[in-house]
């Protein structure tokens, strides 16, 4: 068996703004990835597409150019935070760790997949929101989906609960 330290496994960390996927990216960083290991973690954000607002959206506002080009703006600098976020968690705990980060566009679920694929990831680690069956039911996992769709292994990791008022 070849020694873990000597392979150079591609590792996905799919990340978002929730406590999910940083709990997933530490977890993986204390537990896959290994010390002096060649292994390069690529943090990926899905940046969702935005809402398509006409000139004149159906309650008789118009948005203008500039609210439009704000809103985009927001949205990258959300991606860019969460990913600064999770580089300093690479730094902090995996000095040594290779990393890459890449922000796309799209539906989480399908760009997930479609980049574990093209980056020939070796596996894809993601968090997992604890949605209810009823909540799952109507916005999707985003976590199911991937793991029935994806070639390479998928580790999901689910933060633990916390027991509210307990010591």
């Amino acid at each position: 068996m070849a020694d873990v330290a000597e392979s150079e496994r591609r590792i996905l960390v799919a990340v978002d703004e929730g406590e999910e996927s940083m709990h997933a990216l530490s977890w993986c960083l204390k537990n896959v990835v290994s010390q002096n290991s060649k292994d390069t973690l690529i943090l990926l954000y899905a940046k969702p597409p935005r809402d398509v607002y006409t000139a004149l959206d159906g309650t008789g506002y118009l948005f203008s150019s500039d609210i439009l080009a704000a809103m985009e703006k927001y949205g990258a600098d959300v991606a860019a935070c969460v990913l600064e976020k999770a580089k300093k968690m690479c730094k902090d705990l995996q000095q040594d760790a290779k990393v890459e980060a890449r922000v796309e566009n799209g539906d989480p679920r399908d760009v997930i997949c479609q980049m574990a694929e093209q980056l020939s990831a070796d596996v894809l680690v993601m968090g997992s929101h604890g949605y209810g069956l009823i909540k799952r039911a109507f916005l999707g996992s985003v976590s199911n989906h991937c793991a029935q769709n994806v070639k390479c292994p998928v580790l999901i990791v689910k933060k633990p609960k916390t027991n509210a008022g307990s010591k």
